[in-house]
This record gives C-alpha cells, sequence and structure tokens, in this order.
C-alpha cells in the first residue's frame, strides 16, 4: 500500500465531521471514505457522496460476504466501509480517512493494523450539548440519548494514537493536520517515496 489508512473518532457533536471535511480541502492526495449505511439520507446529503444510502437486506449481505473493512450498529442504524474501495485508494497512494466510531476503530485494528488512529474530544459536556442542540437536527429524546452515548465513546480514547481537543477550531485543525504531515514524512512512507532519491545519493 502506497497511501496511509486514518481512523478519525468522536462522540457525537464533537466537530470530526467538520475538521476532517477541512482538512481534505485543504490538502492535497487525501479522501474520506464514503460509508454505507442503513438510515435515511438527511436534507441535502447526497448519495454516493455522503454516503451509499442502502437497504438492511443489501447491508446485510455484504456484511455477510466481508466485503466490510468494519461495521457497526449506531443509533439503531447500520454503518460500514467497503474494503475494496479504500484499498484500491490506498494502492493509488491517497492517503484515506475513515470517520467512524470506537467500534469500527477496532475493527479496523484487526484487519489492518497499519494505520495511524485519532481521537477528537470536545472542551467540555456543556459545549457538546451546546453543539448538538445549535445543529437542530435531533428532538430532546435524541440528544439526551446521544448525550448518554458520549461518556462511554469518550472512554475509548485510550485506543488511540494521538488526541485533539476540539475547543478552538482553527487550532485542532491545525494540531490533525500535523498528524498527517507526520505520517507522510515516516521512514516507511519517505523510503518508498523517495527511492530513486536514495539510491543515487547512496551510489
Amino acid at each position: 500500500m502506497l497511501g496511509s489508512l486514518f481512523i478519525v473518532a468522536a462522540p457525537s457533536g464533537a466537530g470530526k465531521t467538520s475538521l476532517v471535511n477541512a482538512l481534505v480541502e485543504q490538502q492535497d492526495n487525501i479522501a474520506l471514505s464514503v460509508s454505507h449505511t442503513t438510515r435515511s439520507a438527511r436534507d441535502g446529503e447526497v448519495d454516493g457522496k455522503d454516503y451509499f444510502f442502502v437497504s438492511p437486506d443489501v447491508f446485510n449481505e455484504m456484511r455477510d460476504r466481508g466485503a466490510f473493512l468494519e461495521s457497526a450498529t449506531v443509533f439503531d442504524h447500520c454503518y460500514g466501509t467497503s474494503s475494496e474501495a479504500v484499498f484500491e485508494q490506498l494502492k493509488a497512494g491517497i492517503d484515506v480517512i475513515l470517520e467512524i466510531d470506537w467500534q469500527g476503530a477496532e475493527q479496523v485494528r484487526r484487519n489492518y493494523p497499519d494505520n495511524s488512529s485519532v481521537f477528537i474530544l470536545p472542551p467540555s459536556k456543556q459545549a457538546l450539548e451546546q453543539r448538538l442542540r445549535g445543529r437542530g437536527q435531533d428532538d430532546e429524546d435524541v440528544i439526551a440519548r446521544r448525550m448518554r452515548d458520549a461518556e462511554n465513546e469518550i472512554s475509548h480514547y485510550v485506543e488511540f494514537d494521538y488526541l485533539i481537543v476540539n475547543d478552538d477550531f482553527e487550532i485542532a485543525l491545525a494540531e490533525l493536520v500535523a498528524i498527517i504531515s507526520a505520517r507522510r514524512q515516516s521512514m516507511v512512507i519517505q523510503m518508498a517515496a523517495q527511492a530513486s532519491l536514495l539510491k543515487t545519493l547512496l551510489a
């Protein structure tokens, strides 16, 4: 694989989607993996761009034949990452970001250990709740459930390689960019990328 695989996880409302989207917009040669899901599309979401929206039967068939690098059930809906799509991009030298939860991250570590994982924290519970309410997408029951689930999600932070607190968005984005840049300059990546140069320098 020529590209690198990155995992980014966070409790709902911590801002991981905004951070990842900003990262992909400003960095070259990096792509966000598009997951399959059984939930319905929200207003403005596009099939094939935001998610591949599929029926439970289609999702279960894909999962049963081992088509997913990881899959999980979140808020009563199923999500999965296509192994084929990810590996095609990695083989083409494109870095890939998986925006998934801790359950999915755990599966990816088993199926593809050569990854770098990042966990995003909110600056406080109060800030997290404010962000969930500010989205205007969920009713009170859903917000309460997301807040309960956030504590369980956050408890898995120690399983990740890097930890970022998303208090100031620009600072958090710079920290995420630094992690991507450090991985790209690692010895194993640069030995492959600079093979010709190294050969001439050591001739």
